[in-house]
């Protein structure tokens, strides 16, 4: 299967798991995680200046997400006839709000694990154009398929999912993107003015892991026995129990959190190679943009 490999060797849980559950319709669970934002508002005005790009917390999530799964990445995979099946590649979704947040569509970026957050800003800026343009595949396979009658519609979703997921079909050259989904899906609501959410599972997309990233805000926190008010950064968390666990889930968070609380260590490479104008900075993704 292209772009896929099967892997073998699996816990005795893993292997339960396979089999408890159907396709993301109940193996959902949920988290939050609240994170100091301090340093990375810093870090992305700094990017902003240097690269003239309009970088934001949710590019920053996006890469460190990536950065998190590329380190685990046996939690980077589908499940196909009761199999688990590995991703070559690690790539995230990130959601686009278009039509004055009406309307909903996204951006893959490809290999996101290796390319910096101003890489994945200006990717992601030229990607959300094409998605308000009506211009990106993704939303003109969603055109095509809203356009069905609604009884078929929800058979045309599933079939397509398990021609190309289930049986490795690539149907891009009859318009539908191959795993358009990727790894994982980045989504921001804070642009919005929401503080936090949980994200469901989308079970045609066959992504195992979702983040919702909510609104920064000023709140008052303990740190070394005294309360200081810091910029909290809120994020939810969904993800494929037959996929992730809490070991799983626990190691990604850790590199997560490295990169999005100590990002000047964490980004000490692409500070350093990083040039060009200023930009505001805001802290959080222009409104109506994921």
């Amino acid at each position: 299967m292209r772009g896929f490999r099967r892997l073998e060797k699996l816990s005795t849980w893993r292997k339960l798991a396979l089999h408890t559950w159907r396709a993301p319709n109940d193996p959902t669970v949920h988290g939050m995680l609240d994170i100091d934002a301090t340093e990375a508002i810093a870090v992305l005005r700094e990017l902003r200046e240097r690269s003239g790009e309009k970088v934001t917390i949710t590019h920053l999530v996006g890469h460190a997400l990536a950065r998190a799964i590329a380190e685990k990445p046996e939690v980077n995979a589908i499940v196909r006839f009761g199999k688990i099946w590995q991703r070559e590649t690690v790539d995230v979704f990130f959601q686009v709000a278009f039509e004055g947040g009406k309307n909903l569509a996204g951006h893959k970026v490809e290999r996101a694990d290796a390319k910096s957050v101003v890489d994945i800003a200006r990717e992601l800026g030229h990607g959300a154009s094409a998605v308000r343009a009506g211009k990106a595949e993704n939303v003109k396979a969603s055109g095509r398929l809203s356009a069905l009658p609604p009884a078929a519609m929800g058979i045309a979703m599933k079939a397509a999912a398990f021609l190309t997921y289930d049986l490795g079909l690539d149907l891009s050259s009859v318009g539908l993107p191959y795993d358009g989904f990727g790894s994982a899906m980045v989504t921001n609501v804070g642009s919005f003015g929401l503080t936090i959410g949980l994200p469901p599972l989308v079970p045609f997309s066959r992504c195992p892991l979702l983040v919702l990233v909510g609104e920064i805000q000023d709140r008052p926190v303990a740190i070394d026995g005294q309360v200081v008010v810091r910029p909290m950064l809120p994020l939810g968390v969904t993800f494929d129990h037959r996929l992730l666990d809490g070991y799983q889930a626990g190691i990604l968070a850790k590199t997560f959190r490295h990169v999005i609380e100590r990002p000047r260590e964490a980004l000490a490479a692409e500070l350093g190679r990083s040039s060009g104008n200023g930009a505001r900075e805001t802290g959080q993704a222009p409104r109506g943009a994921s």
